[in-house]
């Protein structure tokens, strides 16, 4: 999952929410993180990592994964992560009672008021700027992102570059596993957060 699920998965709570979208940031053991997070956090990054660990053995998330091109194999996990977000995105009413433009600047003004890791301090202007949350509604605005991880994350020559095609040609298929997996998704993390009340 990217940013846009692990941030309604997370749930309403600001500290867990704020731990799921610092999950892709913050990584070692949780028992040393940094002591500005609170439990609540810290309880957030966790349960980003049990989604991530449900998502890949999931059998909707693998058979999406098998979806991606030969080429694109090794990177099919980081694809269908956007792919996902794009659909959470064309389908959000059917998760969320708020829109996504009120959800999204929730996340944005929240982010904003709290310490982040450096590199998600130097994203957030233009995370906000460009609405990165909204936009994965456009499949497009997908295919950019991933390209943008191509260059810029990834620190070896990849096949990523040019995956947003992919969902397109698939784009029926994706999208049913999709649907598949997401109630099954938040349930899961709604046990996990329950659990933990």
């Amino acid at each position: 999952m990217n940013y846009l699920a692990h941030a309604l998965l997370a749930g309403p709570d600001d500290d867990y929410r704020l731990g799921g979208l610092l999950g892709d940031f913050v990584k070692g053991p949780l028992s040393s993180a940094p002591p500005q997070f609170s439990a609540a956090v810290v309880q957030g990054l966790l349960l980003h990592r049990r989604i991530d660990s449900f998502a890949d053995a999931h059998r909707a998330f693998a058979r999406s994964r098998q979806r991606v091109s030969v080429a694109r194999r090794r990177y099919s996990g980081v694809a269908v992560d956007m792919f996902y977000d794009h659909f959470l995105a064309v389908h959000w009413a059917r998760f969320s009672t708020q829109s996504l433009e009120a959800f999204s600047g929730a996340v944005y003004a929240l982010l904003s008021r709290r310490p982040l890791p450096d590199r998600l301090a130097r994203i957030l202007p233009t995370m906000r700027q460009e609405d990165w949350l909204a936009s994965y509604r456009e499949p497009a605005a997908v295919g950019r992102a991933l390209d943008q991880i191509a260059v810029r994350r990834l620190r070896r020559s990849n096949t990523l570059s040019g995956a947003g095609g992919e969902l397109l040609e698939r784009y029926a298929e994706f999208e049913s596993d999709f649907l598949e997996f997401f109630p099954a998704a938040m349930a899961f993390a709604e046990h996990f957060r329950a659990q933990r009340a």
